[in-house]
């Protein structure tokens, strides 16, 4: 019992939840027991009436026990849960063996754990009650006690009918067992990539709200700077023009008039004269992108081609992470060298970035940019690694800034990769900072005489 402990919350968001496990074992238990009485009082049929309901009460003491031991939100391991599960598969297995084995059209029920299992349990897990599963169904072709049956002439399956059930099952219990498995992963990778992606964005959304913070902060400040200018003024005119005192006022003034520029520049931080840090030509755009990677050792091949003038964007953390990602997967996989070309016109923007390294698989191409995770990374395969939650993060909001993205192999007998990024030049080099923002003047109020 020392596995139903909680554990530090690793993939805590696939473990499952007690209550979950205790609910479906009364449902069971419930549908158990109106089974076996009504076959035994309804049907007249003959069975073992009370061992059968021996097995049940044990899954149901089970129960009570756990509601006991532990709270209702309590979280299982994994190995505990496969565990719980396990023990559901033996106890229908017992009361199949005393109701007909595989002749009991109830055998059915062999399929629940191993599909709850699947939904909430590593694959290994899973395959591990599928095998418990399909080696009791097994036993129970052999063994088992006869089929309930009313009168002296009870029916008799023939052997092919038996064998087409057995088969019928091992099917049905792989089948279910990997379609709830794929099910519940593209789920959880959706939930997990979506997570990611928001996190992202809420990053994003922090530094945008910073900008009307620093503006708000310098407009509340204005007012007593504007004060503290008059009062510096009008010191001036009664201090001495000479002396000590002349000195500490003109920097006093000095000062004020420092403060009064920074929080301009904070107050206008959307404005068209935020500074040249806030355009940056295609070339730069790419080497923001290729600069962090550098260091790895792989050689970057950066061709520009186009008529001037060079397309020029405004500078957007979102392209330029999703462009550093997409490099930081190429530098990972390539074998000897990297490669981006831009290419401009009048109407479109097109960087390409390749390597040289094994390519996409067409598995891969096909899911390209699908929020997928993958704990292998399998260099000559390329198809882990770089290729789940941060390519769709990078897809996402490249795709936000306009762009549309092409994923491909180099053409033979060339071997690598290739991702293809096309804007709109208009779209590339749009501004979209919201209008009517404007530099304010720190005034001094109006003195009154």
């Amino acid at each position: 019992m020392s596995d139903l402990f909680p554990e530090a919350p690793v993939r805590a968001l696939r473990h499952l939840r007690l209550d979950t496990l205790v609910r479906l074992r009364w449902l069971a238990i419930a549908g158990q027991s109106l089974a076996v009485a009504g076959v035994h009082f309804g049907l007249g049929f003959s069975l073992p009436f009370g061992w059968c309901f021996v097995v049940i009460a044990v899954s149901a003491w089970l129960n009570i026990a756990l509601r006991i031991r532990f709270p209702l939100n309590h979280r299982l391991r994994e190995g505990a849960a496969t565990a719980l599960l396990a023990f559901d598969i033996l106890q229908l297995a017992a009361l199949l063996y005393l109701t007909g084995g595989l002749q009991n059209p109830f055998s059915i029920l062999f399929l629940a754990p191993v599909m709850i299992s699947a939904t909430a349990l590593p694959p290994r897990h899973t395959l591990a009650l599928g095998l418990l599963a399909a080696g009791l169904a097994t036993l129970l072709t052999f063994l088992h006690w006869p089929l309930p049956w009313s009168g002296s002439d009870r029916p008799v399956l023939p052997p092919y009918y038996q064998a087409g059930n057995w088969i019928s099952l091992l099917l049905g219990l792989g089948f279910t067992g990997i379609y709830a498995w794929r099910v519940s992963k593209e789920a959880h990778d959706l939930s997990a990539a979506l997570a990611a992606t928001e996190l992202v964005l809420a990053r994003e959304q922090h530094l945008s709200q910073l900008d009307g913070l620093a503006a708000a902060a310098a407009h509340e400040l204005g007012t007593p700077l504007a004060t503290i200018t008059l009062v510096a003024r009008e010191l001036s005119r009664l201090a001495p023009p000479e002396g000590e005192m002349a000195d500490d006022i003109n920097l006093l003034r000095e000062q004020v008039d420092r403060c009064r520029g920074i929080l301009g520049k904070l107050a206008s931080l959307q404005d068209d004269d935020a500074g040249p840090l806030d355009q940056l030509s295609l070339s730069l755009l790419i080497e923001e992108a290729a600069g962090p990677q550098r260091p790895f050792g792989v050689p970057f091949e950066i061709s520009l081609v186009g008529d001037k003038p060079e397309p020029v964007c405004r500078r957007n953390p979102g392209m330029i992470y999703g462009l550093g990602n997409i490099v930081d997967n190429a530098v990972d996989f390539a074998r000897s060298k990297v490669t981006i070309s831009a290419q401009w016109t009048q109407g479109a923007v097109v960087l390409t970035i390749a390597d040289d390294g094994p390519g996409f698989t067409s598995e891969v191409l096909m899911r390209a940019g699908d929020p997928y995770l993958s704990r292998s990374h399998n260099k000559e395969t390329r198809a882990g690694g770089g290729l789940g939650l941060g390519l769709f993060i990078a897809k996402t909001l490249l795709e936000r800034s306009g762009a549309v993205l092409e994923f491909s192999n180099l053409p033979l007998p060339a071997t690598g990769a290739s991702i293809r990024i096309t804007w709109l030049r208009e779209v590339f080099e749009r501004d979209d900072r919201p209008l009517g923002a404007s530099n304010f003047e720190l005034s001094a109020p109006h003195a009154t005489a």
